[in-house]
């Protein structure tokens, strides 16, 4: 009986942490619908930590926060930190988040 118990709790121990993964990601719900256009210069090139790459550019006097892809994907598409310098120009597209901050 003891090793039946131990085994339903490794059970369950093993299911908690596969879902773990999915629990942690996010859906893009946050984000409004339509798409906007924003031109600058990078200000902090692409970082590919975290669950998502992201970068900072800065345009008419705005920072602004750009949220990549995760960051195997970003990478394998090309851009990578060494892919754009701080004060390239560069154009991002996308759905802007529903908090204006």
């Amino acid at each position: 009986m003891h090793a039946r118990f131990l085994s339903s709790i490794a059970a369950v121990l093993l299911a908690q942490f596969a879902a773990a993964p999915a629990l942690a990601h996010h859906g893009w719900g946050g984000q409004g619908e339509k798409q906007i256009e924003v031109s600058g210069k990078v200000l902090r090139p692409v970082r590919l930590a975290g669950p998502h790459a992201s970068m900072q550019i800065i345009a008419d006097g705005q920072v602004w926060d750009v949220t990549l892809a995760p960051a195997a994907r970003t990478e394998g598409a090309g851009l990578t930190p060494k892919s754009l310098a701080v004060g390239d120009p560069v154009t991002v597209r996308g759905n802007r988040n529903n908090d204006p901050k």
